[in-house]
């Protein structure tokens, strides 16, 4: 048994080191040197890089291991005639892959993924900019990488396994071996698992990408790159924008200045689920909200804002981005759709802000790392900075204590001005918080974030911080309760966005229906910063705003709201699930527009 472990733990090293040192090759081919990347560099890509080598490594080693297992039960197993195959396959894709990767990287300045199979069924396009020297020579340079895996890992291949003594208990060694495996390649027992992501250290985009696993960014974006310009190609492109012009205004004068100064300090708090069925005065629960419904009057109250999405990594991607929502993808799970969209933290640190993200869970999830660091966040703080003895809830560190750090840090700063970001973490399943105002779980859990927030904002307003700063809250997305009527309903879509802050003029209520993805365009216009390349966020107090919808997008379906009323509509059966208080073939024809019209500018970038 001892050389089948042994021969396991040699093509898990020899894979794994293969796939380490092509990152030094990768960053010195694209030119590091004249980039001037240091040597210390290209060891902290190779290190924050081999996770996902790892989980690659994990993938390959699944046959082997399997095989080896199957061993256990022969006298004599002729091990290296039956793999040598397989390994001049994966020894070939995987030579095929880096040089791929290696090669087309100055033209595309993001990593292999699926989107080179729409070149290949055009293959002569595809060559147009290269020579049949270029190509000729990187062919070579397959075979003979490939040529040397396969001979390397022949090699620490065991000619013939002899049979095994103890039987039952090698094949529950190998057994259990098989679950570390499966761990290495799901990335660990934690919530997220192996993403592009968590590879990402740095805001030196070349850097984290040279930290990505070619290999693992090919695969994980197959099942995620589409041709969305061809989806829901409702109306001809004169119709389509027929219908679609004028829907998001980018331009026009503000029609009231909300703020003191245009160069606050702004903080942005995204308050996870915390919609208007958790908001007392917006109709929800009674007691839930009483810091935010007091503070609502004290500043400017937009009471008629909707989520555009229904999950955290889809309304952040809104909100920060004012980009829109999709009904069968998050956007924050495609990086090489992620990054080419604006942000409000890039935007603001272009005029000098110092950015950073706050957030008490583990910030790899669902690709968030990647994305945070892609959108001029230059500092981040997760979980992992926090003792493992204040991670209490099942998500991560309690939003008392994230608030609590919070204040520190704001009030320990000198440099001026910036921005900071706090995705807020309790008000969320399995709804434990340390904390009992209400009886039933879920509303204690939101009026536990609600008393949270509101001793945050009292503490922060005795100090000078406040007279400076902007306090933006709203919610990541909206929430079902009471479980009735249809779960994806104006009543759960329906937000609080409130502005707080000593740089408020004056307290104000605008009931402007709008979307969440509006806050950034709002919020650049109200500071005097361009918002064009926000394509669909809306400045509300905008003179070009003059007519005010919602939309949001679910599983399988759009919604869209009008003074005239909602209309909730499937797109998988082409017809509507419901419309209030009649039907209006105008939000049906207009929602669809909105659906085309983002699918293809998703495909367009």
């Amino acid at each position: 048994m001892k050389k089948r472990f042994l021969y396991l733990g040699l093509f898990f090293a020899t894979a794994l080191l293969l796939f380490i040192f092509q990152k030094p090759l990768f960053m010195l081919y694209n030119d590091s040197v004249g980039r001037g990347v240091p040597l210390a560099e290209y060891f902290r890509v190779m290190w924050h890089g081999a996770s996902l080598d790892a989980a690659v490594t994990g993938y390959l080693i699944a046959l082997p291991w399997l095989v080896t297992l199957i061993s256990v039960w022969f006298k004599k197993f002729p091990l290296r005639k039956i793999l040598t195959g397989y390994y001049a396959l994966i020894a070939l894709l995987i030579s095929l892959i880096f040089m791929g990767d290696m090669s087309l990287y100055p033209f595309w300045n993001f990593k292999l993924d699926a989107s080179v199979f729409f070149y290949l069924e055009s293959p002569q396009n595809a060559m147009a900019s290269v020579s049949a020297g270029f190509v000729i020579l990187r062919i070579l340079c397959i075979l003979l990488l490939s040529g040397l895996g396969t001979w390397i890992l022949y090699r620490i291949t065991p000619r013939m396994l002899p049979s095994a003594k103890k039987k039952l208990l090698g094949s529950l060694g190998l057994i259990l071996t098989g679950g570390i495996i499966f761990l290495i390649i799901r990335g660990g027992v934690t919530e997220s698992t192996s993403n592009i992501g968590q590879v990402y250290y740095c805001n030196d985009e070349f850097l984290n990408h040279s930290a990505v696993n070619p290999a693992f960014s090919l695969l994980a974006s197959v099942s995620k790159t589409k041709d969305y310009a061809e989806q829901f190609n409702y109306f001809g492109e004169a119709e389509r924008d027929s219908l679609f012009n004028g829907l998001y205004p980018v331009k026009g004068e503000n029609t009231a200045e909300l703020l003191k100064t245009k160069r606050p300090n702004i903080l942005i708090i995204l308050m996870e689920g915390f919609g208007g069925a958790m908001v007392e005065s917006l109709g929800g629960v009674k007691g839930a909200s009483p810091n935010i419904d007091r503070l609502s009057k004290e500043g400017i109250w937009f009471s008629r804002c909707y989520a555009n999405s229904f999950r955290t990594d889809r309304g952040t991607i809104c909100t920060f981005s004012g980009y829109q929502s999709f009904p069968d993808l998050s956007v924050m799970k495609i990086p090489a759709k992620s990054r080419t969209l604006p942000s409000i933290a890039e935007k603001l640190a272009k005029e000098g802000y110092r950015t950073d993200f706050l957030y008490g869970g583990d910030i790899n999830f669902t690709n968030m790392k990647s994305y945070l660091l892609g959108s001029g966040y230059q500092h981040l703080t997760a979980d992992i900075d926090f003792p493992s003895s204040q991670r209490q809830n099942a998500w991560g560190v309690n939003d008392d204590i994230t608030f609590d750090y919070l204040y520190g840090q704001l009030i320990g700063r000198k440099e001026s001005p910036w921005h900071t970001a706090f995705l807020t973490l309790s008000s969320h399943e399995p709804f434990e918080v340390p904390f009992h105002k209400l009886e039933e779980a879920r509303p204690n859990a939101f009026a536990f974030t609600d008393d949270c927030l509101g001793r945050f904002v009292e503490r922060i307003r005795k100090t000078p911080v406040w007279d400076n700063l902007l306090i933006v809250c709203l919610p990541d997305h909206g929430f079902y309760y009471p479980e009735e009527g249809h779960p994806q309903d104006e009543r759960i879509h329906r937000i609080p966005m409130l502005w707080l802050g000593g740089a408020i003029k004056q307290p104000m209520v605008v009931n402007k229906i709008m979307n969440q993805t509006d806050m950034a365009a709002t919020l650049l216009a109200q500071m005097g910063i361009s918002h064009e390349e926000f394509s669909f966020s809306r400045n509300v107090l905008g003179e070009e705003y003059t007519y005010p919808f919602a939309y949001w997008t679910f599983g399988g379906g759009f919604a869209f709201a009008d003074s005239t009323g909602v209309t909730l509509f499937d797109v998988n059966a082409d017809r509507p699930i419901l419309e209030r208080p009649a039907a209006d073939k105008n939000r049906i024809l207009r929602g669809k527009a909105i659906l085309q019209s983002s699918y293809d500018d998703l495909g367009a970038r």
